[in-house]
């Protein structure tokens, strides 16, 4: 009978071990929470890395005992040992494939360096494998191998970034351009994942029809997320992926669009806090470029909802770049939006912010340079009152660019065709600033432009001296009128607070006030 029970043992124990030389065993990875398990760090007899383990035990009992034994934070990841794929025929490389992917869904604690070193490196070196085996495949990936590849993605990106606010980082005085960049110490393991999955998106043999169930919208969203990271590297990998996954997936397309347009909303609308615009800026105007014409409604209404209204948050500076460019975009693919863009820049123009208002005149500049004279004539006056406070401001480097402006020869041509409507305008401007700005170099410059239109047309320049003479009679009048006022009214309370009892100020009852 003892003989019997033991020969039973002996069989289930050479199966067990047959199972997991063959690979029968799909789970190639155990995730083990306890410090009394230990792994040895070795090479195989290819030299390939492995870690030799002790079996995981199944019963209860153990699965109890490593409760146990179990430290916080700490995990203990066994690997088996996998040859390489070069050392496996090719109808095996799928299924070696496949476990090396399901290894890398292991996730480690990059925080504290002194963790799982072992075992990060040997999951660096399966994630190098496995880039290349994507870059040099030559048969159609499997559904099967499409979706362990998007959970391993998954599983390794999508996590809780926990972004430092704004106000935490930015002290009074010091421009957000110049704070360093917060770094992520996952970012050498991530880098590599990134690359597989840029890989995976670029290769012919990842076919869009069966890809897209698994690239789908759930995953699209959570790598939007992801641009929210204070990592730059991890934000500019991304934003070539999504590239690749726009032009890969045209039936994703207009989702990507209004996710953006989303995520835009609630930046500008509600928190005017969050990384990565600059990057879905740069993604957008590639995609702009490439709409075709006539422009859609649809586009024309992100236009005017999500990228205008992107120049009203007060860090408008670490994204301006992209954002004009994405603007002057719109402007060329249809001129007749001339006039939209640039009412929405008088809407949203800064009035007590001098930085933000010199990134106004630049993506003016831009703008106009791509107007032709029709377009011009419907919002010249609004323009040309928002450029004569410019021309005035008190701030020199407003002042100088908005002069600029006449340097360049198409938007001087443009003002010289309209002088006879843009000069009366700016007139007040010109001579407020020729008798007595306090800045040598804007006086000079206004001496220039002034000359200009005084060589162009002299008897425009009179009727608007004239007019410009009697304006200053007219306000001299009224500011006189005003002095006499309250020097009246000045004395009258000095003769009342003479008096030794308080008296009431006679006032006109209000005709519309209800009696009682």
């Amino acid at each position: 009978m003892f003989k019997h029970i033991l020969s039973k043992l002996l069989r289930k124990s050479s199966k067990t071990s047959e199972s997991r030389e063959h690979g029968g065993n799909h789970a190639t990875y155990s995730s083990v929470y306890g410090g009394s398990r230990s792994s040895d760090l070795g090479t195989d007899k290819s030299g390939n890395l492995s870690v030799s383990y002790s079996p995981v035990p199944n019963s209860s009992a153990d699965v109890g005992w490593k409760s146990s034994n179990m430290k916080a934070g700490e995990t203990n990841v066994f690997y088996e040992a996998l040859p390489a794929f070069k050392d496996v025929p090719a109808s095996e490389k799928q299924n070696l494939f496949i476990k090396k992917i399901h290894l890398c869904c292991a996730v480690f604690d990059f925080n504290d360096p002194t963790k799982n070193l072992k075992e990060k490196e040997i999951k660096q070196q399966m994630l190098l494998e496995l880039v290349d085996y994507v870059t040099s495949a030559n048969g159609k990936f499997s559904e099967t191998v499409l979706h362990e590849i998007v959970k391993m993605e998954s599983t390794n990106l999508f996590r809780s970034l926990n972004p430092q606010p704004c106000e935490n980082k930015v002290v009074e005085g010091i421009d957000l351009e110049e704070e360093e960049p917060s770094m992520d110490p996952a970012w050498p393991h991530l880098q590599i994942v990134y690359e597989f999955l840029l890989r995976f998106i670029a290769s012919p043999e990842t076919g869009t029809k069966l890809a897209k169930r698994y690239v789908d919208h759930s995953f699209i969203i959570r790598l939007l997320d992801l641009f929210d990271s204070e990592d730059p590297r991890e934000r500019e990998n991304l934003k070539t992926i999504l590239h690749r996954i726009y032009g890969k997936f045209m039936v994703h397309r207009p989702f990507i669009r209004k996710a953006i347009n989303n995520i835009f909303f609630r930046f500008i609308f509600e928190t005017e806090k969050r990384n990565g615009i600059a990057e879905l800026l740069e993604i957008l105007g590639s995609i702009i470029n490439g709409f075709a014409l006539p422009l859609k409604e649809d586009h024309k209404v992100f236009l005017v909802r999500a990228l205008i209204p992107l120049h009203k948050p007060k860090c408008l500076a670490m994204y301006h770049q992209q954002l004009s460019y994405c603007i002057t975009q719109f402007v060329e693919k249809d001129c007749k939006l001339v006039d939209t863009v640039i009412r929405g820049l008088l809407k949203y123009w800064p009035i007590t912010n001098s930085a933000k208002e010199v990134m106004f005149l630049n993506e003016l500049e831009e703008v106009l340079e791509a107007t032709q004279p029709p377009e011009f004539q419907r919002c010249v006056v609004p323009l040309f009152r928002r450029i004569a406070c410019c021309l005035n401001s008190l701030h020199f480097q407003v002042a100088e660019r908005a002069f600029f402006l006449w340097n360049n020869d198409h938007i001087q041509n443009l003002i010289i065709q309209n002088r006879k409507v843009i000069l009366p305008v700016i007139f007040p401007a010109l001579e407020k600033n020729a008798r007595n700005h306090w800045n040598q170099a804007v006086k000079s410059l206004t001496l220039n432009v002034r000359k200009i239109f005084y060589d162009l047309d002299p008897e425009l320049r009179k009727e608007c001296s004239v007019k410009f003479q009697e304006e200053e009679s007219k306000e001299d009048a009224i500011e006189t009128r005003r002095e006499t006022t309250w020097k009246r009214l000045e004395e009258l309370a000095e003769k009342k607070g003479s008096g030794s009892e308080a008296m009431l100020v006679p006032h006109k009852a209000n005709a519309n006030a209800l009696p009682g």
